[in-house]
Formats: C-alpha cells, sequence, structure tokens
C-alpha cells in the first residue's frame, strides 16, 4: 500500500492500519500535533486528494481512509473542521493514498518573503472618484435614482454618461447609500471613453480607493495592496500555492485536470481560496474596508492563468500548446469567483504573450522596459516554471522553461 504526501514528496510503503498521523511521523513528514493524538488540538488535519495522479501513479477514493470518526464529530461540533477535512489521528489508512498537509497543519511554518519594492511610475489608475450631490426624488420627476445620479456625474465633472453601466448588485444597494448621507455620495468609476462602469458607490466623501496586485505562482501566490491615489503600497503578503497539492510541476496539474472530471475546478477553487484569504489578511493590516478594494490585476504563466480564470488547461500539455485566449481578460469579482471584495470589484489579466510565457513575464516586459534599450538586455525570472527575456529596441526574444520547485525553498530544511 503506497502513501504519499504533499507537498513535500515523501512517501511510504506499508499495510493496512496505520493512522495519517503515524505514517506521517514513520516518512519524517512535517505534520502537527501536541496532544498525543487525541483528537483534542486539532493540529494535525489533512486533506485527502481524492483522483487520479498520474504523477504517483495511485487513484484515490474517499474509501482510502476509515469513515469519520466520533473523535472527529465531536472536535467538527465544538471546535470546527473545514469540509472534507479529516484529523491525522483518527483517520487510517486503508488504500493507496495522496495526503495533503495544508500550512496551518506544518510544525514548521514556511515563511513566504514577497515584498515589493516602489519605484517612481507614472500613475494612470483606471478606477477614478466623483464626488457627487444627487438631485432628491420628487413627485414632478419620475426619473430613477440611477438616472439622477448620472445626470450628477454628467453636470459636475462635465462626463459623458451614455456609455455608463452598473450592475444589478450594484443597483439593489444604490438607494440606500444615496439615503445615508443626504444624497451626497463618491463614485468609483472604472474604464474609459468606449466602456465606463460603476464599481463602487460610497456615502459622503472618500478619499481614496484600492486595488490589489497579485503574482499568481506555481508554487506562491504574492500579493501588494495599494492606494490608487498615489499608488504606494500600503502592505504585501504571500502565501503558499495550494494547488501544489494536485502536482508540484505545471504538467502535473495539467495531468490532474485531463485525468479527473473536476479537477480544473477543484484547482480554480483552491487559488480562489487563497486569494480571498491574502485579501482580507492585507486589508487588516493596512486597516483598511474591503469594499474600498475596487480594482485588481493578477498574472502568472498560462497554466495558473487558465486555472484562476476556470479554463480547462489540458491544451497546455501538449504541442502547439493552445491558450483559450491571448488577450486580456477582465471581469468582475463576482464572475470570477472572489468574495472577499465587492462583487462589482474588476479584475485584470493582462495579455500572454505564448503557449508557456505568460502574463507574469508580460508584466515583467512592461516594467523593465528591455524594448527601450539601446544595449542587449537579459532578465531572467526563475521560479517553478522561468522565463527568459534578451534582446533591445530591436527584437526582443522570451522563452520559458520547468526548473521545479527547489528554487523557491520549497520545503527545505537544510542548505
Amino acid at each position: 500500500m503506497k502513501i504519499f504526501f504533499t507537498p513535500s514528496g515523501k512517501k511510504i510503503e506499508n499495510d493496512e492500519g496505520m493512522t495519517v498521523l503515524q505514517a506521517a511521523r514513520r516518512a519524517g513528514v512535517d505534520l502537527d500535533s501536541v496532544c498525543g493524538g487525541r483528537g483534542v488540538c486539532g493540529r494535525c488535519a489533512i486533506d485527502l486528494s481524492v483522483g487520479e495522479h498520474a504523477k504517483f501513479g495511485v487513484s484515490v477514493s474517499e474509501a482510502a481512509l476509515s469513515p469519520f470518526t466520533e473523535t472527529e464529530k465531536r472536535y467538527a461540533e465544538k471546535r470546527g473542521l473545514k469540509p472534507g477535512r479529516r484529523l491525522g489521528c483518527c483517520a487510517v489508512i486503508k488504500d493507496h493514498v495522496v495526503i495533503d498537509i495544508p500550512p496551518e497543519s506544518r510544525a514548521h511554518k514556511q515563511i513566504i518573503r514577497k515584498s515589493a519594492d516602489e519605484r517612481p511610475v507614472t500613475l494612470d489608475a483606471a478606477t477614478k472618484l466623483y464626488f457627487v450631490t444627487v438631485t432628491e426624488p420628487d413627485m414632478h420627476n419620475p426619473e430613477g435614482d440611477f438616472d439622477r445620479l448620472k445626470r450628477a456625474l454628467a453636470e459636475t465633472h462635465d462626463l459623458d454618461t451614455r456609455n455608463l453601466n452598473a450592475s444589478l448588485p450594484l443597483l439593489r444597494g444604490l438607494q440606500k447609500v444615496l439615503r445615508k448621507q443626504d444624497f451626497a455620495v463618491t463614485v468609483a468609476i472604472c474604464g474609459d471613453e468606449t466602456r465606463q462602469e460603476i464599481t463602487g458607490v460610497y456615502s459622503g466623501y472618500v478619499e481614496t480607493v484600492y486595488g490589489l496586485a497579485f503574482d499568481v505562482g506555481s508554487t506562491t501566490v504574492a500579493a501588494s495592496l495599494c492606494d490608487l491615489r498615489d499608488g504606494a503600497v500600503c502592505a504585501s503578503a504571500g502565501m503558499m500555492n495550494p494547488q501544489i497539492r494536485f502536482g508540484e510541476d505545471l504538467m502535473s496539474r495539467v495531468s490532474y485536470a485531463q485525468m479527473n472530471e473536476n479537477g480544473a475546478a477543484e484547482m480554480n477553487r483552491a487559488v480562489l481560496e487563497t486569494m480571498d484569504a491574502l485579501i482580507i489578511s492585507l486589508a487588516n493590516e493596512a486597516q483598511i474596508n474591503p469594499r474600498h478594494i475596487v480594482e485588481i490585476v493578477a498574472v502568472g504563466n498560462p497554466v495558473m492563468t487558465a486555472l484562476l480564470s476556470g479554463f480547462d488547461p489540458t491544451e497546455l500539455g501538449f504541442a502547439p500548446f493552445a491558450t483559450v485566449t491571448s488577450a486580456g481578460i477582465s471581469a468582475s469579482a463576482k464572475e470570477f469567483g472572489l468574495s472577499a471584495v465587492p462583487a462589482t470589484s474588476r479584475i485584470f489579466i493582462p495579455p500572454l504573450i505564448a503557449g508557456h510565457v505568460g502574463s507574469d513575464a508580460a508584466s515583467v516586459a512592461v516594467t523593465e522596459r528591455p524594448f527601450t534599450a539601446d544595449e542587449n538586455v537579459l532578465i531572467v525570472d526563475v521560479g517553478t516554471n522561468a522565463e527568459i527575456f534578451f534582446g533591445n529596441k530591436d527584437r526582443l526574444f522570451a522563452a520559458s522553461s520547468p526548473t521545479g520547485p527547489a528554487f523557491e525553498g520549497a520545503q527545505i530544511t537544510s542548505g
């Protein structure tokens, strides 16, 4: 019977009858426990990775672990246990398994250093704020509240509001917001002359709103919270990408999506939960209200971009490495599935360069501007997947190659 642990990649073979905690200790896996396996501390909580795992050559079902025990039920009732999660000290291994150790269950916490360096930039945020006082409703004027809001924006700020749109979730709360401070509101509008959308309406005068920048890497997810008024970075943080339990490298994740009917949806859900957790953490650190986050930019390699967008990445597993779209993607937070920000917030993924040179590489090129240099410039981004730029203002080349998670320090204990 084969027992595999992720993200460490460690494995052992043993007979039926061991608990997950016992197997982890025998394999030298970093699984926490302080109560002596009595199901009290809950620190040994684990996830069973159900499905086909081509990398390990096993198929895992729910029956691979013993049924939910009374101890686990009692702990779930009193302390809470995430859906699908088991206590390693109670779950007995019955068949081939792939066990994922979540970050909070590891005795030695990994430090993700993903800080942002500020540099002078010309700020031209897609979202801008407009303070207006809207005319109150009148028995002799049948105009709706949204119509009068558009009229106030046109008259006060000389805006062309003919292409100004508002989503249904925003309209549902509009009347309450307008009446909170006598029809004086601050309106956040995202877009350009061809299409504009209201992404937020706030009672009274609001000085600033915020944007988020995400780098969704194969091993880590990094995020920075920015003030859209002056571009200042208010807080930065990073977390392990939970998709690592489906495979450490890109091709393993493509294979998981190909061999499991809901594989791509599972990986999409996992990364969105991590992004929501980072949003809440950054908002708390910066002491701001998450509902003031109206704009999000997320970059990643093509496989990460596909999984973030809810696309099936199977075509990226073999030549000619076809993408769903190489153009940029723009949608609402609700459409993407993010819940920690308002449903009307906009998320944008920049264009991809090629089948395995993604929006993260494109963003590096935009930032470092090698296409303006007279001399040859070499840019190397070494992560789980590495991208390289070489060239100057006359010609620029880009390439990509897998390098493995070792360079990002995943599960390194020495050296």
